[in-house]
């Protein structure tokens, strides 16, 4: 059973971060850069919110708002989740299953990451892809003998 941890460890453990009075333009401009689809938002070395992609698409152009003069304070998610790195990620994807498209992952009240569905998805799938090629070399084996 995979757990939080060992996904941060494939995925790296550097986490990029945006602070709530940046305008949401510097926060496209990160996660387009460092190819990511959400940032935390970080006030005093707390957590205070979540800003994705889907938050622009849906609060600024929607809205006919400018990127450039909003800051990020007014269109952050502030209802996320949060996980430990020693949960699983079968717990995780329960989460995911009701709507929740990013995991903020935190340690003795701090952050160490964040997880996206995707990544969990990936990582279900590769660990029964796993299980499957176990299955069936053990299969074949007893063919054999």
């Amino acid at each position: 059973m995979n757990t939080v941890r060992q996904l941060l460890q494939l995925k790296g453990k550097f986490v990029y971060t945006i602070r709530p009075d940046d305008t949401v333009y510097e926060a496209l401009r990160l996660m387009a850069d460092k190819d990511i689809g959400t940032l935390p938002d970080m006030e005093e070395e707390q957590v205070i919110g979540l800003i994705a992609e889907r938050d622009y698409a849906r609060k600024v152009i929607l809205h006919g708002r400018a990127s450039q003069k909003t800051p990020v304070r007014e269109i952050m998610v502030t209802d996320f989740r949060s996980v430990h790195p020693d949960q699983t990620v079968e717990e995780c994807m329960e989460m995911i299953t009701h709507g929740i498209h990013h995991l903020v992952v935190m340690e003795d009240n701090r952050l160490v990451g964040v997880i996206s569905s995707g990544d969990i998805v990936r990582n279900i799938i590769y660990t029964q892809r796993k299980k499957l090629s176990l299955l069936g070399k053990r299969t074949l084996a007893s063919m054999l003998m």
